[in-house]
């Protein structure tokens, strides 16, 4: 196979083709695809998205866990034609997330022969890449018949529905959708205490879902978030309880039955948070308001987020914060700390969104 892709590079129909993909887990349909790319292309460049990110039971592994299990599939020579870096996600802006994509190609796609390069995007023929070619019209598209039966989503599920079938699913050969450099990298995973706590958080979404079992129609539940920044710091809370437990996230909650969203908001800074700032002195520093509605933004399901973002005037003390018994703990964090995979859920990309932070977060 090596020997065909390698006879195959020396007139192959394209310099670079691109790939784009979570990979969460990469399986046999994400291999088939990359070994296509491989047949007809001099380079492939594999972007693979949600890096950066907390685990969650929909992104379980980082980026450069992800990278092992891909580049297992391939030899030495394949690899040297592989470029697998990180792609941010950029959930509520797709025009910070394309000049994210078309730097990372334009660094890695070499001119040919003095000449620009001949640059394609590739993916299966379902899914979303038809809606990604909308986006780079300036790239040639390369559809690929997918491979029946395969689902990323399937595999987690199976993964984390409990110990017992994951490990019959991991020792009875039921694993034929995921190629074996995978098998053993996950395996390895579900020794890990990362592991144990995602099935800690599936166990409370199955709970979850058992209490809206009987609903007439699918709940959507709608939510306040804050983004309270003065003098170059946000106000956030770290997560006592899953899911979630450790990370940073923006002060919240659900709103009451009765109350307007702004009101649910001040609320939420008053009787939890206990922010030190007098409400009229809070609403004269609104600066902006947005839904916040990605459809797999919350582990609980659709869940709507109205977020409120107030500018407080510069100071040399940030407001006090009064620790609330119980309670998430609160504290005032500088920009320049802030990280996607330490924050909540998308809140990292609630912050994105107010105040501009920069997408880029190293190639590696």
């Amino acid at each position: 196979m090596a020997t065909e892709t390698s006879r195959s590079a020396t007139a192959c129909d394209f310099d670079c083709l691109v790939f784009i993909g979570r990979f969460q887990p990469p399986h046999l349909g994400h291999l088939a695809i990359i070994r296509e790319a491989l047949k007809r292309a001099r380079q492939v460049i594999v972007l693979v998205g949600s890096s950066w990110q907390a685990r969650s039971l929909r992104n379980p592994w980082r980026f450069d866990e992800r990278q092992a299990m891909l580049r297992a599939g391939f030899d030495d020579a394949d690899n040297q034609r592989l470029e697998i870096t990180p792609l941010l996600d950029a959930l509520y802006n797709d025009d910070v997330w394309v000049r994210d994509v078309q730097r990372k190609v334009r660094d890695f796609a070499a001119p040919a022969n003095a000449r620009l390069p001949r640059i394609g995007l590739i993916g299966a023929s379902r899914g979303q890449s038809s809606y990604y070619l909308s986006l780079f019209p300036q790239w040639e598209s390369v559809s690929v018949p997918s491979v029946e039966g395969i689902s990323a989503s399937q595999i987690r599920e199976r993964l984390f529905r409990s110990p017992s079938s994951t490990d019959d699913y991991l020792s009875t050969g039921a694993y034929h959708d995921l190629p074996p450099g995978v098998v053993e990298s996950v395996k390895h995973f579900c020794n890990e205490r990362a592991y144990q706590r995602l099935l800690e958080e599936q166990q409370l979404l199955d709970q979850y879902r058992q209490a809206w079992a009987h609903a007439p129609y699918p709940p959507i539940f709608v939510t306040v978030n804050a983004v309270v920044v003065q003098s170059g710091h946000v106000l956030l809370v770290r997560r006592t309880a899953a899911p979630g437990k450790g990370l940073y996230a923006l002060p919240g909650g659900f709103i009451n039955p009765h109350e307007r969203l702004l009101d649910a908001c001040l609320r939420e800074l008053r009787e939890r948070i206990r922010l030190k700032v007098p409400e009229p002195v809070l609403k004269g520093s609104l600066r902006g308001q947005r839904l916040f509605d990605e459809p797999h933004r919350s582990w609980r399901g659709r869940t709507l987020a109205e977020a409120f973002y107030f500018a407080l005037r510069p100071d040399q003390q940030l407001p006090r914060l009064k620790p609330v018994k119980g309670g998430d703990h609160a504290r005032w964090v500088a920009l320049a700390d802030l990280e996607p995979d330490s924050l909540f859920e998308d809140h990292f990309f609630i912050i994105q969104n107010f105040l501009g932070l920069p997408a880029d977060f190293g190639s590696s």
